[in-house]
């Protein structure tokens, strides 16, 4: 389980590692966004420079609260709850900043009790 902060707004924040291909990982703050629903994360392409991830397709277009943009779509490696990951990563131009989808909700639960502070995600049991 990975504890989440809450932002000055109410936005849901977690850590995840990023694992460039060199292999050093690295943490990042990266806002949960329910909005993103066809995808794992999303990056700068500027912020993404440093990690050297393989490209998957390039210039797929994709609707965004700032409208309809080009991305590219990288495959990459997290780490969140301390296990290794390799994810689809949209990246482009002017995302304001890192954010998750709404995918990491079908293999983890969300837990938010605000009024608490209580923040968590966690890998749903294989049933």
């Amino acid at each position: 389980m990975i504890q989440g902060t809450f932002g000055e707004n109410g936005e849901l924040f977690f850590e995840l590692q990023l694992v460039p291909s060199s292999g050093k990982s690295f943490a990042a703050p990266v806002l949960l966004d329910t909005g993103f629903t066809n995808g794992w994360l999303v990056i700068n392409q500027q912020d993404f420079e440093a990690l050297d991830w393989s490209v998957i397709l390039a210039q797929s277009k994709m609707r965004t609260a700032r409208g309809e943009g080009n991305f590219y779509i990288y495959e990459g490696k997290v780490i969140i709850d301390e296990v290794e990951v390799t994810i689809p990563v949209h990246v482009g131009r002017n995302v304001p900043e890192t954010a998750m989808g709404s995918a990491w909700l079908d293999v983890m639960e969300l837990i938010v009790n605000k009024q608490e502070g209580i923040l968590t995600l966690d890998f749903i049991a294989a049933s």
